[in-house]
């Protein structure tokens, strides 16, 4: 736990943590540093433009899916070779699921012995931000938040008010102070920043971030704060890794196709890396770019924004029809939010349908309000491809659309909500074959009988394949 590392934080959602992290992040790497970028909560659009400012992947810590062990072994891992560890949290500081607070941003930082910079926004006020920072260092002493910065001030006698009543109340520095910056360098949809590979100019609006930090962040003190709680970690016994590199024969190797483009590409690297640790042999594939889908012994579809692309799934008939018939044929299929509605009848956008897999029997419309938003909990309730009856699952859904028809039957859900909203009437879970499709988001490392389980599942498909 000695490498140097920071937590960025704020006092609600919006307040700009995400461009300072990113900007943290890609200033520091200017200057040749290699850093491991860390993001609180389930959460994709930010966590990819963490991961493009860092030029590496961006590993999620959630207290909630993942237990205290693994968080710490995932942190250990994954800050091996780095020279700085810069975690991003989510929501409010103290903000979790219960009245204790377990699965905070501000638990995270206790865990991980890790020094808190506050991100304010600083819009339309001055010394009660002083009280409001006072009140977060005096709510939980055991959290260590070593310095603040301003953001969105409105100009030099804003900003000294502020950064006079912070450092003379509170006895922290300001580490900076941003001015309002302007959004079309950050487009926001949805869960916040655009996702980057829907952003042509992502790299000019990570540059953009760098040049931020550099002009208006003292890069060093940050930077020496972080190095100074590296010498400070606590002493842990390492984890076991629940996901264990499997031995597979390179005759039954199978491969599992994952679809991953700017229409599906809400995955944790978490999941892919299990299901390569579980033994197979991953093939990445679009529906926008291919018409014939690669031999495959399974199929993982994640999440993403299909409505966007609706009319180019659409129309890539040979692709959307092979999953149909692979479906029938016994094809192991998993899948995850938009990847349940691209095997659903269809999309209707704006009064106009778009027909997809027809895998489920489900027609799917839209919302301009989240319909699903959250940490989920389901009970899986019946027989289905990958989970045994009985488990527990955690994980977390957030979607606009919204079931418009049901075509099947009660018993094809083999899934009951506990916490959530799921497809309908509290279930979740489609399931039909060797076919289970959820608007649930699973983490590997909370979850890890699912890398397993797929993977056994293609290892008996490309098994009776052969035979």
């Amino acid at each position: 736990m000695g490498i140097p590392r920071l937590l960025v934080a704020a006092l609600r959602g919006g307040s700009g943590k995400t461009i300072l992290s990113i900007g943290i992040i890609a200033a520091l790497r200017d200057r040749g540093l290699s850093l491991s970028p860390f993001k609180k909560g389930p959460d994709y659009i930010d966590a990819g433009w963490l991961a493009l400012a860092a030029g590496r992947p961006c590993y999620n810590l959630d207290p909630f899916l993942v237990n205290k062990p693994n968080l710490i072994k995932s942190f250990q891992d994954h800050t091996a070779l780095a020279d700085l560890a810069v975690i991003e949290g989510n929501r409010g500081l103290y903000d979790g699921t219960d009245l204790a607070g377990v699965t905070s941003t501000a638990e995270l930082a206790k865990l991980l012995t890790a020094p808190v910079i506050l991100c304010l926004d600083c819009t339309k006020s001055t010394r009660t931000l002083a009280a409001v920072v006072q009140g977060c260092i005096g709510f939980d002493p055991n959290v260590a938040i070593k310095g603040v910065v301003l953001n969105r001030v409105s100009g030099a006698r804003h900003e000294g008010s502020i950064r006079r009543s912070i450092e003379a109340f509170c006895k922290i520095p300001v580490l900076g102070a941003i001015p309002k910056l302007n959004r079309e360098d950050f487009p926001e949809r949805h869960m916040g920043l655009v996702p980057t590979d829907e952003h042509a100019w992502a790299k000019e609006s990570i540059q953009a971030a760098a040049d931020m930090a550099r002009r208006y962040l003292d890069l060093d003190a940050i930077l020496a704060l972080a190095q100074e709680f590296g010498q400070a970690g606590p002493i842990v016994s390492p984890a076991s890794n629940p996901l264990v590199k499997a031995a597979v024969s390179g005759v039954s190797i199978p491969r599992i196709g994952i679809i991953r483009d700017t229409a599906f590409q809400f995955y944790y690297p978490e999941n892919i890396e299990a299901l390569e640790l579980a033994g197979a042999e991953t093939v990445f594939m679009s529906p926008l770019t291919q018409r014939e889908m690669p031999d495959v012994d399974a199929l993982y579809i994640g999440g993403g924004f299909p409505e966007t692309h609706a009319d180019r799934l659409a129309e890539n008939l040979r692709f959307r029809h092979r999953i149909k018939q692979l479906s029938c044929e016994g094809l192991p299929i998993y899948a995850e939010c938009g990847g349940l509605m691209y095997l659903g009848e269809a999309l209707v956008l704006e009064g106009k349908t778009y027909p997809m897999c027809g895998v489920l029997p489900i027609v799917f419309g839209f919302s301009k309000k989240p319909q699903g938003h959250g940490y989920t909990v389901a009970a899986v309730s019946r027989k289905n491809p990958f989970f045994t009856v009985g488990t527990e699952l955690k994980g977390h859904e957030f979607h606009y659309s919204t079931v418009l028809e049901w075509r099947g039957n009660d018993n094809d859900f083999v899934f009951t909500m506990k916490r959530g909203t799921g497809i309908i009437d509290g279930k979740d879970g489609a399931s039909v074959n060797n076919v289970l499709a959820t608007y649930t988001h699973l983490h590997a490392l909370g979850t890890p009988e699912w890398a397993g389980a797929l993977v056994q599942k293609a290892i008996a498909y490309k098994n009776r394949m052969i035979s």
